[in-house]
C-alpha cells in the first residue's frame, strides 16, 4: 500500500510515522488491487486528530478521529476504516448475490429561497469522476459520510448527483440534455 503520512502544524516523529504506516498498512489485506492512503495528523484545541483517506479502485474511504493521544487516534481511525470496509464488502457481496436490485428514488420539488446574503467561495476541489451506477454512488456517499455525491452514470456517462433526503431516503439529480 502506498502511503503518505504528514503533519499539519505538527512534527510527525519517525516512530509515529512508522506506527501509522504499520497500522494503516494492515488494511492492504482487504484489497485485491493496489491501494493508496493519505494520513494527516494535527493538534487542534489540545486534541490529537488523525484524518485518513484510502483510495482503492473507484472507492474512497475516509475516517477522522480525535483523542488525547496521537497513537490512540491512529488506532481509532484504523477501527473506523475497517468497519467501513466491512460494510462496503457486505453491501457489495449482497449486490452481486441479488443482481436484480431496484433503485427507488423519491424526488421532491425544490423551492428556491430568495437570496439574502451572497456567500463567499472559500474552497475549490477537483475530482476525476469514475463511472458508476446509482447503488455504488449511494454506497460511496455513505462511506464518506457525506449527504451528497457527484458521479458519472456508467451507462450514459452523464453527470449525476445522489443526495440523502431529510426522511432518510435518497434523491437523484440527473443532467438534462436538450
Amino acid at each position: 500500500m502506498k502511503m503518505i503520512v504528514s503533519g499539519k502544524n505538527f512534527e510527525v516523529t519517525e516512530a509515529l510515522r512508522n506506527y501509522a504506516q504499520n497500522k494503516i498498512g494492515k488494511l492492504d489485506r482487504h484489497f485485491d488491487h493496489e491501494a493508496e492512503a493519505k494520513v494527516k495528523m494535527f493538534v487542534e484545541h489540545g486534541k490529537h486528530i488523525v484524518e485518513a483517506t484510502v483510495y482503492v479502485d473507484s472507492m474512497i474511504i475516509r475516517a477522522v478521529e480525535k483523542n488525547d493521544d496521537m497513537y490512540a487516534a491512529v488506532d481509532l481511525v484504523l477501527e473506523k476504516l475497517e468497519r467501513q470496509i466491512t460494510k462496503y464488502k457486505t453491501k457489495l457481496y449482497a449486490k452481486i448475490k441479488h443482481k436484480n436490485l431496484q433503485t427507488s428514488v423519491d424526488f421532491e420539488e425544490i423551492e428556491e429561497e430568495p437570496e439574502v446574503k451572497r456567500p463567499k467561495l472559500v474552497k475549490v476541489k477537483k475530482f476525476n469522476f469514475k463511472p458508476m451506477n446509482v447503488e455504488e454512488a449511494i454506497l460511496q456517499m455513505e462511506l464518506l459520510g457525506h449527504n451528497f455525491f457527484v458521479f458519472k452514470e456508467e451507462e450514459t456517462m452523464e453527470t449525476c448527483v445522489v443526495y440523502k433526503r431529510n426522511d432518510g431516503q435518497y434523491g437523484l439529480i440527473e443532467e438534462e440534455l436538450d
